[in-house]
C-alpha cells in the first residue's frame, strides 16, 4: 500500500495517521547486485550529481563554483568542463541538447547550454524549503571515506538547514534530476517527494513520496525509477505511475555514501561527495 492509499484508508476508518517515518517503508525484496567499487576519483572535490549519456558521464560539483564536468567512463578523464550560475548544486540531467541542474541553495532548477554553461532558463523548485524532522527519521549519515576535518561542517542550508539558523535558514531545493519523454523528474528532500514537471509550462504533472528524509540521485531502469537515500544508505525502486516501492538495494556501512546517481547499460553509477565515483552491476 502506498502512502496516499494509507491516508485515504485512515480517514475512512478513523484510524490515526502514521507518526513514524520508518512506517512508510514497506517490507521490500532486496536486489542482489555486485558490491560497489570505486571506478575513479572525481575531477572535482565534491561531486553531487551524475547523468550517464552516450557522450560520457556528466557530473556537477557542489563547490562554490558549481562546475560541470563531462568525464570518461573508463578513468574519469575530463572531456569537457565549464562553470555555471548555480549555487552549491545537487543533481544534473541531460535532455538531449541542454543540461538541467539543481541549484540547491538558491532552490532553483537551472537549464544551461551543454557546451558553454550559459544560463538559458531559471525556475523555482517545487517542494523546496527547509527539511523538517519526523519521528523515526534515520540519523544523518556521513561518508565512511571522509577524513576528520577534511570538509567544513554543514551548518548552513543542506540537510541541517533550519536546525542551526532557525527562521533565517534559506532552505534547499532538488537533489536529483532525470529526463524522460519530454518531462523533468526531480527528488526534493524538503518535501520528501519526487516530482514530474512539464518543462514548458513548469506545471507539476504528478508526484510521489520517497522512502526517507534524504532522497538524492535518481535513475531510470527501464520504466522504473530508482531513488537514492543518503541517510538510509540505500536505493529504492519505484513505479513512477503509482509511487509504489518495489525493491531496494542496501549498501554496507563501509561502502561509499550515495549522493548523485545514474543508470546506463545495466550499471548503476553513483558518487560520494568526498570525491569518488562508484559503480555496481544491477
Amino acid at each position: 500500500m502506498n502512502r496516499r492509499s494509507f491516508v485515504a484508508l485512515s480517514v475512512a476508518t478513523g484510524s490515526s495517521i502514521v507518526t513514524k517515518a520508518a512506517a512508510s517503508i514497506p517490507v521490500l525484496p532486496t536486489r542482489k547486485t555486485t558490491k560497489p567499487v570505486i571506478a575513479f576519483k572525481s575531477a572535482c572535490p565534491h561531486p553531487n550529481g551524475l547523468q550517464a549519456t552516450s557522450e560520457g558521464l556528466w557530473m556537477i560539483d557542489q563547490g562554490d563554483e558549481s562546475k560541470v564536468y563531462l568525464v570518461s567512463y573508463d578513468d574519469g578523464r575530463v572531456l569537457r568542463t565549464f562553470g555555471t550560475e548555480t549555487e552549491k548544486s545537487s543533481g544534473i540531467t541531460h535532455d538531449g541538447s541542454t543540461l538541467w541542474i539543481g541549484s540547491t541553495y538558491s532552490r532553483e532548477i537551472v537549464r544551461v547550454d551543454a557546451i558553454t554553461g550559459k544560463t538559458l532558463e531559471r525556475h523555482f523548485t517545487p517542494g523546496a524549503g527547509v527539511i523538517y524532522n519526523m519521528v523515526g527519521d534515520p540519523p544523518a549519515r556521513s561518508s565512511p571515506l571522509a577524513k576528520p576535518q577534511s570538509r567544513p561542517s554543514a551548518t548552513v542550508g543542506g540537510f541541517q538547514a533550519g536546525r542551526v539558523m532557525g527562521g533565517s535558514a534559506p532552505g534547499t531545493g532538488a537533489h536529483g534530476q532525470e529526463w524522460r519523454d519530454g518531462f523533468l523528474w526531480m527528488a526534493v528532500p524538503p518535501s520528501r517527494e519526487v516530482y514530474k514537471v512539464d518543462p514548458k509550462t513548469w506545471v507539476v504533472q504528478g508526484k510521489f513520496p520517497t522512502a526517507g528524509n534524504r532522497p538524492h540521485g535518481i535513475g531510470w531502469e527501464g520504466k522504473y525509477l530508482w531513488v537514492a537515500d543518503s541517510n538510509l544508505n540505500a536505493f529504492f525502486k519505484h513505479d513512477p505511475e503509482t509511487g509504489n516501492m518495489l525493491e531496494r538495494i542496501q549498501l554496507a556501512g563501509d561502502d561509499p555514501l550515495p549522493h548523485g546517481m545514474s543508470i546506463r547499460d545495466g550499471w548503476l553509477w553513483y558518487c560520494d561527495d568526498v570525491g569518488v565515483v562508484c559503480k555496481l552491476r544491477l
